[in-house]
């Protein structure tokens, strides 16, 4: 499972369409829901889906909710929630008690604005952004609060990049150049370069997955923004495929297929496509060039997933009939049925929209090509021992098959499979059981951008993380 974020905090107008956040073990989610009455007040809820069958607990206070406060839902069924008070935030935790709600203060965080990033890996902690006039704090507001580290420019986003909660890539605006850097968390929040593609370009990261190290980022650098992926711990060129970049509307990552361990090119992303003619899902996978499209659930909670061990891709949906619901997507691509409070699987037969085009991406126009004098170097990443226990620790030579990609192949499988995450141009953390092994991050490069025309460019000096290590593919 691999989950995003998105910056905006504000909950969609609508009595069924808020946000719903997801826990780091899939077991619960958060919302702010409206009551079905004259005033349309907000009030949180939160969604047990651990069980055979999903169903929502409001969870009220003693006055509604504002439409900015943001909820985030814990592994241990608590709901945290962030409210405006003045000119500081009040972090509290919400849940079940008897008929009524449970209400326990944590503390306060003078900031004038406060942001949750995505649930950490373990799901006891909580993390936060307060953006400055100069710098971005990091508050770790469960588990404190405490001010973790304070960092010089604007951040946004939030990816995870590791099953320990350790590292986390932050998007950073500084100096007119937005860059994606890392922030060891267990190092006092010492940050480094991630991802830097030009000097010259906006690079962000949008999606992670540690299991395999598959990066979806965006980025100008091909002269206007393109989707485009890579691999965590790789020297290996970022691709932009032809097939993610739509003819019209958005395209968001919002999910990758998790247990694909080190095969980053077999990974299916899910996606949420937009325009104006409506909202749908989009599925592709590094290896099958083609971007499905499928269409989304009557409402879908827009941009929220959630992929299960078994290969599902659970998208959560809610309508006046059905408030709390999960439409099922198997690992063929195919939707295979709807589970709601009651009853039994609905088969949903996948549906060829009108006006969308399956987009496949022309065979080779994907491959890099050699320039015959690269232009700049490539620092090379001196190898580490991996932090891990010592029964589960990985040897080195598999950390270098890790920075490795298989080639393209003309010929292989194209069918689609889903995957489970909610987010926009800022991305997500990734949440499953504990990984054994914290791979380094190392600054991608530029990728091809175009089939007959590669370039690469200097990067800046590869991050330093102590105890850690992934070497260079």
């Amino acid at each position: 499972m691999t989950i995003c974020a998105t910056e905006d905090t504000m909950a969609p107008a609508g009595p069924y369409g808020g946000r719903l956040t997801i826990a780091a073990d899939g077991s619960y989610a958060a919302r702010l829901a409206r009551h079905d009455d004259a005033a349309g007040s907000w009030f949180p809820e939160r969604w047990t889906l651990s069980g055979p069958e999903p169903y929502a607990v409001p969870l009220p206070g003693t006055q509604p909710e504002e439409p900015d406060s943001s909820v985030l839902p814990l592994t241990d069924g608590r709901v945290l929630i962030l409210r405006r008070v003045a000119d500081r935030f009040a972090v509290s935790l919400l849940y079940p008690a008897g008929p009524g709600t449970g209400h326990l203060m944590v503390g306060t965080v003078a900031a004038p604005r406060l942001t949750l990033l995505p649930p950490a890996p373990g799901g006891t902690l909580a993390y936060a952004l307060a953006p400055g006039a100069d710098h971005t704090t990091l508050w770790l507001v469960h588990g404190g609060p405490e001010r973790v580290t304070r960092i010089p420019g604007r951040c946004t986003g939030g990816v995870w990049l590791d099953r320990v909660g350790r590292l986390l890539a932050l998007d950073r605006e500084l100096d007119g150049r937005t860059k994606t850097v890392v922030v060891d968390l267990e190092r006092g929040g010492e940050t480094g370069p991630l991802l830097q593609i030009t000097e010259e370009s906006n690079d962000r990261l949008l999606l992670a997955d540690p299991d395999s190290g598959l990066l979806l980022v965006h980025s100008d650098a091909p002269g206007h923004g393109r989707l485009g992926w890579g691999v965590l711990g790789s020297s290996l060129p970022v691709r932009f495929p032809e097939c993610l970049r739509p003819t019209e509307g958005t395209i968001t990552p919002f999910a990758v297929q998790p247990g694909q361990m080190l095969a980053p090119e077999s990974c299916a992303v899910a996606f949420r496509m937009a325009s104006a003619r409506g909202t749908w899902l989009g599925v592709w996978r590094p290896s099958g060039r083609q971007l499905r499209q499928y269409p989304a659930p009557a409402g879908w909670l827009t941009g929220t997933g959630l992929w299960t061990a078994g290969g599902e891709l659970l998208l959560p949906y809610a309508t006046e009939a059905e408030p709390c619901g999960v439409a099922r997507m198997a690992v063929a691509g195919e939707l295979v049925g709807q589970v709601g409070p009651m009853g039994s699987p609905r088969p949903v037969e996948p549906v060829r929209l009108p006006g969308l085009v399956e987009r496949a991406e022309p065979v080779g126009s994907a491959e890099p090509v050699e320039p015959a004098e690269p232009v700049g170097s490539v620092t090379p990443v001196e190898a580490v021992e991996p932090v891990s226990p010592p029964e589960t620790s990985p040897s080195r030579g598999a950390a270098e098959k890790r920075a490795e990609i298989v080639p393209d192949a003309a010929d292989s499988d194209n069918r689609s499979t889903a995957s489970a995450q909610p987010q926009a141009m800022d991305a997500e953390p990734p949440c499953i059981p504990g990984h054994p092994q914290t791979c380094r991050p190392v600054p991608l490069q530029e990728a091809p951008l175009a089939a007959r025309q590669t370039r690469w460019s200097v990067i800046s000096s590869p991050v330093r993380i102590s105890g850690g290590g992934c070497a260079a593919g």
